[in-house]
């Protein structure tokens, strides 16, 4: 039964990993691999001297980061708000129209908020005009630009993990809610003192297990919203591989990126699983 999986994931995981030759070779598609000259580290050497490769790290580590926080903090705060929602009824109805936005993808999504978002015909800037605000260009503007990724991203994820939170809510023991009563402990003593306590393992794990994204700041939603106006801010390593590699057809310096990414990205989730063992006692095998 594992066979025919394990045939594929030999086939287009790991067979074009033999492809990662290509990032010490000054690769020409004309005459192939084993034709192409050998260069070793040069294209490593000059993605490092690239003037805006330190920028471009830096926008992949900072968006990652503020969308691994917010992607935390706003299901928690919802599990626990429809954690009080005694009406059934309304509560499931908030939990679909949370979980709905995770079944569109970017494409979708970034032609809404273009519209939405647009300096001149888009509601949002409608409503600031109303209140005597200028027209903001939210997706031109690099003062804006990554914090329209994270509110975005984190509108559009919340939902999911809003469920893995409620779930973790309904592992805990009611008599703990009953012994707190009794003590005269109010809602927000019970939150404080059970609620938060008997999900932190899943709190932990989860965010634990986040860190193996830090590299990894969203392609889709990048490549669908920026533009060259907010390159400065909104520029992440998987928008840089592809424009470097596909239309500049850079492809050995593509490829050491690429390398460079994958390095990163198993220290950091080696190190993530660590820390879920750790704290969280959570093991793969």
């Amino acid at each position: 039964m594992i066979l025919p999986g394990l045939i594929l994931i030999l086939i287009y995981s790991y067979g074009p990993m033999l492809g990662f030759v290509i990032a010490f070779e000054k690769f020409k598609p004309a005459i192939g691999v084993f034709e192409s000259k050998w260069v070793g580290f040069d294209n490593f050497r000059y993605v490092m001297e690239m003037p805006e490769s330190r920028q471009i790290v830096w926008n992949t580590i900072l968006i990652a980061i503020m969308k691994i926080v917010a992607g935390l903090v706003a299901p928690i705060v919802t599990a626990l708000l429809l954690n009080e929602v005694r009406k059934e009824v309304f509560k499931r109805g908030v939990q679909t129209v949370v979980y709905l936005p995770h079944f569109l993808s970017w494409i979708i999504l970034g032609g809404i908020l273009i519209d939405i978002l647009s300096p001149t015909s888009g509601i949002v800037n409608q409503v600031l005009g109303w209140v005597g605000i200028e027209p903001i260009y939210f997706l031109g503007d690099n003062n804006w630009f990554r914090y329209v990724l994270v509110i975005t991203d984190t509108w559009k994820e919340f939902g999911f993990n809003t469920i893995v939170y409620l779930a973790a809510l309904t592992s805990i023991n009611p008599t703990l809610y009953e012994a707190a009563i009794v003590d005269g402990a109010g809602r927000w003593k019970q939150t404080l003192h059970v609620t938060l306590p008997g999900m932190m393992p899943i709190i932990i794990l989860l965010m634990t297990l986040s860190l193996g994204n830090v590299l990894n700041a969203g392609f889709d939603q990048v490549f669908n919203l920026y533009s060259p106006q907010v390159y400065e801010t909104g520029d992440i390593i998987d928008t840089f591989v592809y424009r470097i590699g596909l239309i500049d057809a850079q492809y050995g310096v593509a490829t050491a990126v690429g390398i460079f990414r994958s390095v990163v990205s198993l220290f950091s989730i080696s190190l993530s699983y660590y820390l879920a063992y750790r704290f969280a006692n959570y093991r793969i095998f």
